[in-house]
């Protein structure tokens, strides 16, 4: 059976101040009890992994685990700015978010980029968390299926079975900071599209592979989408700032 779990997304947010209050107050709240069989993660600006690893360690280990919203295609060499997958395992990186459509829409990422940094995740112990997802246009045209089984197509190519390996997080763009939310029916018949896919490549793979839902989660909608057979958890933005709301997404 495929655990629930529940991915925080800071996004470029933080400081050293504000960051240390929400590891005190979320691993004080998930001691109180948190439902048996997740897992919780939260993903934090890279100047920050090294104090988030260290915050972990000093309150709460066994819950919550910490993760990177990017890495580099390349293993290492002359990539200024670049970090890669073997520096973010030697930080106690247990995810790493790839082709979030932050990083495809402003710096251009392709789908075979994508799949390249995620093959670097795992090859270093680490889980990527592939991010897929359409736009409002290429919803409101019934183009959303096909946009999406386009970049998981890109995505089975390179990495065949160690898709079982990964997490997908369904995204769509159009639902991402903007406070609207796909319907709980809507999210699961995509989800539900996404599983069928790779069943047909490798039916294990499907059965194995987590799928997340991104795109405005928030404490009163996480249940309803939590609920859905096909959607394993979710990738939390905005509300993962708040320690209270992400706590209770954690909860729902």
């Amino acid at each position: 059976m495929r655990p629930l779990i529940v991915i925080g997304n800071w996004k470029m947010n933080g400081s050293l101040a504000s960051n240390a209050s929400w590891f005190k107050s979320v691993c004080r709240g998930m001691e109180q009890g948190m439902p048996a069989g997740r897992k919780y993660a939260v993903c934090v600006p890279t100047p920050y992994l090294a104090q988030c690893s260290q915050l972990i360690q000093d309150h709460s280990p066994a819950f919550l685990s910490l993760g990177a919203q990017d890495v580099s295609a390349f293993s290492v060499g002359a990539y200024t700015g670049e970090v890669a997958a073997s520096m973010l395992r030697e930080l106690d990186c247990t995810y790493v978010i790839v082709g979030h459509s932050e990083r495809r829409q402003y710096h251009r990422e392709t789908d075979e980029q994508v799949a390249e940094k995620a093959l670097q995740v795992l090859d270093n112990g680490m889980t990527p968390v592939i991010c897929v997802g359409e736009s409002a246009d290429e919803r409101n045209s019934g183009r959303e299926v096909e946009v999406v089984r386009g970049q998981i197509s890109k995505q089975v190519a390179v990495l065949q079975d160690r898709l079982a390996d990964c997490l997908i997080a369904y995204e769509p763009i159009w639902a991402i900071g903007t406070g609207k939310v796909a319907s709980a029916q809507m999210a699961q018949d995509m989800h539900h599209a996404i599983r069928l896919q790779l069943a047909e490549f490798d039916e294990d793979v499907a059965s194995h592979v987590g799928i997340l839902y991104g795109g405005s989660v928030k404490p009163d909608n996480a249940v309803e989408l939590f609920a859905m057979p096909d959607i394993d958890g979710g990738l939390i933005g905005g509300a993962s700032l708040n320690p209270q709301d992400f706590l209770a997404i954690c909860q729902a």
